[in-house]
Order: structure tokens, then sequence, then C-alpha cells
């Protein structure tokens, strides 16, 4: 039996091209309309869009159960990386999001780097499926907020 990963990678091959999906990140009010599991609304109280800087908010669940969220910037290269500490309790991890220029296409990666094994591995199944609920509602954004053909924005 092999040792548990620290690590969590989920990956999406968006149709847009990555200076089209970038801005959906990088903007709060776009980000919050669309990041967090399916049925989950994000508010935001801070959100310094910069190396270092804080972004801070309340996810609230299906069930009305509020999560604060404690995030600090780690690194911002436009448009093909974010990198960002998590600080929650009982949470300890990094979270770096590549966006790779495929044909005109994105591929999104998200690795989350835990601190604890054990707890990535606790954690693994239902942040693998929540990551994908994420993809999905970030697609579901990309078509709303995207018009013509992939990378022409509105």
């Amino acid at each position: 039996m092999s040792a548990p990963s620290h690590e969590i990678v989920s990956t999406r091959l968006l149709a847009w091209p990555r200076e089209a999906v970038f801005p959906a990140f990088a903007d709060p009010a776009r980000l919050a309309r669309w990041w967090g599991p399916r049925g989950f609304t994000s508010e935001f109280q801070r959100f310094e869009f910069r190396p270092g800087g804080a972004w801070r908010f309340v996810m609230r669940g299906p069930d009305g159960t509020a999560f604060a969220m404690d995030k600090e910037f780690t690194d911002i290269v436009p448009p093909a990386r974010i990198a960002l500490r998590h600080f929650q309790e009982g949470h300890d991890f990094t979270l770096t999001m590549t966006l790779a220029d495929r044909d005109g296409k994105t591929e999104l990666a998200w690795r989350m780097n835990f601190a604890d094994a054990a707890e990535a591995e606790r954690l693994r199944p239902f942040l693998k499926r929540a990551n994908e609920e994420n993809f999905d509602r970030l697609e579901a954004h990309l078509k709303e907020s995207v018009s013509g053909p992939p990378g022409l924005a509105r």
C-alpha cells in the first residue's frame, strides 16, 4: 500500500483561451458568482488580488451553514497562475491554479498541497467532487459572460 499523498489535483479543459478565463478569477464580482461547489454562495469581505493580498469571505452551504474562509494570495502571474495559502482551522493547504494554453483552449489545473497527508486523504473524496462542481460553475459562468466564438468577451 502506498503512502498517502499530500496533494489533491483536479483538472478541466475549458473551451475558452486563458485570456478569457483568467478575468473570472481576478474580478471579485464575477468570482463571487461562481466560486464554490454546487448550491454554495460566497459573500466577500476582502479581496486584494495581488501577492500578499487577503481574500476573506463567507461561503454558505445549501443548508445555510456558514464557513468563514481566510486566504492570502502568494503568487499571481496573469494569465497563467494564481497561488494562495488557505488558513482555515483544520484545513492547512496551498492551492496553485495554473491556466495552460492548449490550442486556444485552457487546461485549468488546481493543485492543493496539504501540510498533513492524512488530512488530504480524509478530504480527498469530498474535494475531488467539490472541485468538479466548481469547474462546472466556472464553465456555466463563462458561457453566460463570454459571447460569440470562445475568447470574445462581451
